[in-house]
C-alpha cells in the first residue's frame, strides 16, 4: 500500500500531468482587444510583451495568435473566391512635374495611374502614364504608355506572366510601338523589408516610326522588380525591363523613393533611364527623366 501511495504521489506531482498555467485575465483581455482591432503589427507587439511577462503561458498566447491568423486567412480566401472580377481592385494615381535630359531638356507635367486586382493565384495589373510638354505653341515632348499584365502564381515563388503594352514617344522616333510577351518568373526574395522578383520570356514588338516604314521584330524580354521598405514610411523601388532583338536593344529603368505623407498620400522622387540602340530622331541613345510627384492610393 505504501508503494502505491508513493507512486500515486509522484504521478500527481509530475510536471507532465500538471495543470497548465492559466493566462492572467488582464493579459488575455489585452490580447483579445488587439485581435479585435485586426492590426497585425499591434497583435504581434502585444503578443511579444505578453510572452515576455508570462513565459509559462507562451503556448496559450501563440495559440490565440495562430487562431486569429487562420480565421483571417480563411475569411480572406472566402471573400476572394466569391468576389466578381470588378471587385477587389486597388490602385493609385500620380501627378507632378518632370525634368528631362537627353533628346529633350525641358520642364513639363506627368500623370500616371495603376490598378491591381490580387486574387488567390491570379493578379491583374493595369498601368497608364503620360508625359507632355508644350512650349510656345510647339509640342516638344509627347510620351504615352499603357500596359496590361496578368500573372498566375503556380507556387509561392514561381509565376507565369503575360504582357500587352503600348508606347508612343515621338521624341525618340516612335509614333506607336506595340509589345506582346509571355514568360515565367521567380520571387528571389520574399520578406518583410525586401522583395525581389525576376522574369524572362520571348517577345514580339511592332513599331510605327515617325519617319520610315513599320516593322515587326521577335526577341527576348527580361525584367526585375525590387521593393525595399526602409521604414514604415519610406520605400525604395527599382524596376527595369530590357528587350533584345536583331540589331536592336532597349532598356527602361525606374528608381524611386517614396515617403508617406498620410495613410493614402505619398510624395515620390523618381529617376527614369531609357536606352534605345536605334533612334531615328536623335544621335543620343540615353534619355533621362526626373520626376517629383504626389501619389494617392485608393
Amino acid at each position: 500500500m505504501r508503494a502505491l501511495f508513493v507512486i500515486s504521489s509522484l504521478l500527481i506531482s509530475s510536471p507532465a500531468l500538471a495543470e497548465p498555467v492559466l493566462l492572467p485575465p488582464a493579459v488575455r483581455e489585452m490580447l483579445e482587444a488587439a485581435i479585435a482591432n485586426g492590426n497585425e503589427a499591434e497583435i504581434v507587439a502585444v503578443a511579444k510583451i505578453a510572452k515576455q511577462t508570462n513565459p509559462k503561458s507562451a503556448d496559450q498566447i501563440q495559440k490565440m495568435v495562430t487562431s486569429w491568423k487562420d480565421r483571417t486567412k480563411a475569411t480572406h480566401e472566402t471573400i476572394v473566391r466569391e468576389a466578381s472580377f470588378t471587385d477587389l481592385w486597388t490602385g493609385r494615381v500620380e501627378a507632378g512635374g518632370l525634368r528631362s535630359t537627353g533628346s529633350t531638356s525641358e520642364i513639363g507635367i506627368t500623370l500616371a495611374a495603376t490598378a491591381t486586382r490580387a486574387g488567390l493565384q491570379w493578379t491583374h495589373k493595369l498601368t497608364a502614364s503620360a508625359d507632355y510638354r508644350r512650349a510656345n505653341g510647339v509640342t516638344s515632348r509627347e510620351r504615352y504608355f499603357g500596359s496590361y499584365e496578368p500573372r498566375f502564381e503556380f507556387d509561392p515563388r514561381g509565376f507565369a506572366y503575360g504582357l500587352a503594352q503600348f508606347e508612343r514617344d515621338t521624341s525618340i522616333g516612335y509614333d506607336s510601338r506595340y509589345t506582346g510577351s509571355v514568360g515565367v518568373g521567380y520571387k528571389l526574395i520574399v520578406s518583410k523589408p525586401l522583395d525581389l522578383s525576376v522574369d524572362i520570356g520571348p517577345s514580339v514588338r511592332h513599331a510605327k516610326y515617325v519617319i520610315g516604314p513599320r516593322e515587326t521584330k521577335l526577341g527576348a524580354r527580361g525584367s526585375m522588380a525590387l521593393e525595399w521598405r526602409m521604414s514604415p514610411t519610406v520605400k525604395l523601388k527599382q524596376t527595369a525591363a530590357g528587350y533584345a532583338e536583331q540589331d536592336v536593344y532597349s532598356l527602361n529603368s525606374l528608381t524611386s523613393v517614396e515617403t508617406k505623407v498620410s495613410s493614402r498620400l505619398s510624395a515620390a522622387l523618381s529617376y527614369n533611364i531609357q536606352y534605345e540602340s536605334e533612334t531615328l530622331l536623335s544621335a543620343r541613345d540615353f534619355d533621362t527623366l526626373s520626376r517629383l510627384t504626389l501619389t494617392y492610393d485608393f
